[in-house]
């Protein structure tokens, strides 16, 4: 009787043992609940799992070393989730570094719409048309895409040496577009794909050449500035936009245009919806398709925005085994980001700073938010 009693108080003993195993081997372990501010930063009817978004904008405020600044998700042009880090909120104005380029993109549409530019005919830069010069047969095409063939070095080591280094805060700060379009050419005009602030620059340059009644920095200055807040900013409701130039006049515009995360959300938005803003079209919807458009050197490069589609060259930018094919983006230095997927409604915005041997955190958090919404 009385080993049957002992017998039974050892089994009762270790029940809650192989309880716990069990449930450790079959169960996984329920998330950590989510702070307030993390629930308040999702509307009550976000289109997907309230709960499931609030999470995937967390992660992306979680890891300290990423530093996410801001995050803004929009479905159908409603905004449905909106975070800000401690210190910024909806009017600090963010750093767009090469988010600037689509803007560039954007604007030169605009210039061949009213016929002062054209896309297929030489890029009236002075200086490449002497005869003999073979930079002159780069055409604005070329430029948008890339691929101008113009000499240059983004992102290299020692960075001192990196030509867009050189152009915005060493010796070519005070006059970029002339360090960029004094470059000989590396390749033949429209061979080799190359990614380059520099081109980005050239195009301001041309903006300013065909909208300034004058040469001076100032008149180069006010007429694109003038530009894109008649033409752009204001139509589509992107009242922050504070553009910087240097000191000839040209507007910087591969890398320095500030705005708030609700206005990069609202460009987005725009590029989204084709050029089209509350049922006017400030610019032919022909021109964003030719944006989104694979470059004929590189896949995941349309013309000044970058596509989520499997790179022709090197390491994708996106992520395009996860995400729709329609999908595309302005990226900036430091993990900026603009995301839109026309088919699915969506427009994204990360911004912050992560050093950008360190953004596949942010690019997979980032494929995380797109994914709840298929």
């Amino acid at each position: 009787m009385v080993r049957r009693l002992t017998s039974l108080i050892l089994t009762l003993a270790v029940l809650p043992v192989l309880a716990g195993c069990s449930r450790g081997t079959n169960a996984p372990d329920a998330p950590p609940p989510l702070s307030e501010q993390a629930m308040k930063a999702v509307v009550k009817d976000p289109g997907v799992g309230r709960e499931k978004l609030a999470r995937a904008v967390d992660a992306l405020f979680a890891e300290d070393a990423a530093e996410t600044r801001a995050v803004v998700v929009m479905k159908n042009g409603r905004i449905v989730a909106e975070r800000y880090a401690q210190g910024y909120h909806e009017n600090t104005r963010f750093v767009s570094w090469s988010m600037a380029k689509t803007v560039t993109g954007v604007m030169i549409g605009m210039l061949v719409s009213d016929g002062r530019l054209r896309l297929d005919e030489t890029a009236p830069v002075p200086a490449w048309q002497r005869s003999g010069d073979p930079r002159g047969e780069i055409t604005l095409r070329q430029l948008l895409q890339m691929r101008s063939g113009l000499r240059h070095s983004e992102a290299i080591d020692p960075i001192y040496e990196s030509d867009e280094v050189r152009m915005l805060f060493l010796d070519g700060r005070d006059n970029m577009a002339r360090y960029a379009e004094d470059q000989p050419l590396e390749a033949e005009p429209g061979r080799k794909f190359e990614y380059s602030t520099a081109s980005s620059v050239i195009l301001a340059d041309l903006a300013a050449r065909v909208l300034s009644p004058a040469p001076d920095p100032e008149s180069r200055r006010r007429a694109v500035s003038d530009y894109l807040r008649t033409r752009l900013f204001e139509p589509a409701r992107m009242k922050s936009m504070l553009p910087e130039f240097d000191e000839s006049g040209t507007l910087v515009g591969g890398s320095l245009i500030h705005g708030t995360a609700r206005d990069w959300a609202r460009f987005g938005e725009f590029l989204r919806n084709k050029g089209s803003v509350r049922g006017a079209q400030i610019i032919p919807r022909q021109w964003i398709d030719f944006m989104v458009t694979p470059s004929p050197r590189e896949a995941q490069y349309g013309a000044q925005v970058w596509l989520n589609r499997k790179p022709t060259n090197g390491d994708a930018s996106l992520f395009p085994d996860r995400g729709p094919k329609d999908l595309f983006g302005c990226i900036g230095h430091l993990g900026q980001y603009v995301l839109v997927s026309p088919s699915r409604g969506l427009v994204v915005v990360r911004l912050g700073k992560t050093q950008d041997d360190r953004t596949d955190a942010v690019v997979d958090g980032l494929a995380d938010i797109v994914a709840l919404y298929r």
